[in-house]
Order: structure tokens, then C-alpha cells, then sequence
């Protein structure tokens, strides 16, 4: 626990949905969490919402930039001495619907950045203080998506930041062993949030039909990310999925 008797976290996203729903779910147990994002109005209600006794740092910064990075962990680090848990989550979609074959270079790269290069650069610095402080040891939890296992259509960049965020959780887990790091994931199906709208009106299937799916709370999900982060560090989840009990995943396509 850091000098205020509290766990600290950092939930990277966390201005809107599973983000702030992630955020506001750990300040609730007593955590204190720095916010991340790269807005910072969003952010600074998010640390509203959570109410006058909650302890929650709203920091702004850019996930796929290795000085903001450094930046939001510094500040941690000066504020609360030490990091129990790092919810890896900003990320972006990306352009909807484009083919492969129309997806420009800009498009490709702008979601690795965000997606994989960015929760590469945070599990980093994630890593390197949990290794560092006394007592030694802490938490990264990656979120991945149902992208991680299969794709949508026309999500080729997605699809693939999401598999290769799955094997970014591996290897930490791995690396993390001899450091009390522990390392898990959790993929999402169809939280109810800005990114998820599409599917209350129709979006696109495997069949090449349009059809409306359902959507879950991410409150839901926020539930599931709490109960990982406070499990003793002999314990992991490696792996979780959490979706909208009806949607098209199982069976898909």
C-alpha cells in the first residue's frame, strides 16, 4: 500500500466507458487510481463522478508517446510512492468498415500506436517500478477484446493490435515471474459504450448482413477487473472473457 494506506492504480482510457467504469469501481474499494487519457476535461469528470472522498489523479497523456508515458508513471510514483495495478486500456478502433485493400498507411499505424505500442510503453514503465519498489511485485491487466480470438469484418488493424496485445500478456507473465508481476487479460464483447453504439442500429456480420446486437453495462466489465486486481498476487486470471450473453461470438460467422 502506498503512504495513505491505500493500492494505487492506473487506468489508462479512463475519461469514458470501460475506462471510467474501471476507474470509478476501484476508487469505490478504496483504491486510489491516477486517470489517463489524452483529454484532459473527460478525465477531470471522471474524478468528479467518482465523489469528494475519492483519491482519483487526473494525469493527461498520450499512451503512443514515450514522454507522456514517462511522465504519467513519474507523477504516480511522486504522488503515491508506489504501483499495485495497471489497467492497460486506452485504445481506438480505428476507421470502420474500411477493406483491406483501402486501408491507408496513417490508419494502419495510428491504431498499432495507440493499441499495441502504447500498452507495450505503459506495461514498460508499469514493469520497471513494480520491479523496483519495496515490497516488490503488482499487477498488469491488459485489456484485449473478443478481437484478440476473432476478427470482424473490415477490422484488419484492430483484429490484429488485439492478437498481438495477447501476446504482450504472455510474455509478461513470464518475464514478470521472478518479480511478483503478475499478468492478466480480459476481453470484452460488446460493453455498452461510444465505441459500441454501432451495434445498437446494425452492424455488419460475417454473412455480409447488417443486424443488431446486444450490449451488456460496463459496469459489468468493471466488476470482473476489480475482482482480478484484488486477488493476492500467488493468484492470477490469465485469461477472462466477459460479453454480452447473447451476442454473436460463440458461433460466429
Amino acid at each position: 500500500m502506498n503512504e495513505r494506506g491505500k493500492k494505487t492504480a492506473v487506468v489508462t482510457g479512463a475519461g469514458s466507458g470501460i475506462g471510467r467504469s474501471v476507474a470509478l469501481a476501484l476508487a469505490a474499494a478504496g483504491w486510489a487510481v491516477a486517470v489517463a487519457g489524452r483529454r484532459t476535461e473527460p478525465l477531470e469528470e471522471t474524478a468528479r463522478s467518482a465523489g469528494p472522498g475519492a483519491d482519483v489523479l487526473p494525469v493527461r497523456a498520450d499512451v503512443s508517446d514515450p514522454h507522456e508515458v514517462t511522465a504519467l508513471f513519474e507523477s504516480v510514483r511522486k504522488r503515491y510512492g508506489r504501483l499495485d495495478l495497471l489497467f492497460n486500456n486506452a485504445g481506438t478502433f480505428g476507421p470502420g468498415g474500411v477493406p483491406v485493400e483501402d486501408l491507408g498507411y496513417e490508419a494502419w499505424r495510428s491504431v498499432v500506436d495507440v493499441n499495441l505500442t502504447g500498452a507495450f510503453l505503459c506495461a514498460q514503465a508499469a514493469f520497471r517500478q513494480m520491479k523496483e519498489q519495496d515490497p516488490q511485485g503488482g499487477r498488469i491487466i491488459n485489456n484485449g477484446s473478443l478481437s484478440a480470438h476473432v476478427p470482424r469484418p473490415h477490422s484488419i488493424a484492430y483484429t490484429a493490435t488485439k492478437h498481438a496485445v495477447t501476446g504482450l500478456t504472455k510474455s509478461l507473465s513470464l518475464d514478470g515471474r521472478p518479480y511478483r508481476i503478475a499478468c492478466g487479460q480480459i476481453d470484452i464483447g460488446n460493453a455498452a459504450t461510444e465505441m459500441t453504439e454501432r451495434m445498437q442500429t446494425g452492424i455488419l456480420q460475417a454473412s455480409g448482413l447488417l443486424a443488431v446486437e446486444p450490449v451488456m453495462d460496463a459496469a459489468d466489465v468493471a466488476r470482473t477487473v476489480l475482482h482480478m486486481a484484488e486477488l493476492p498476487l500467488g493468484a492470477n486470471v490469465q485469461f477472462a472473457t466477459v460479453m454480452a450473453t447473447n451476442m454473436p461470438y460463440v458461433g460466429r460467422g
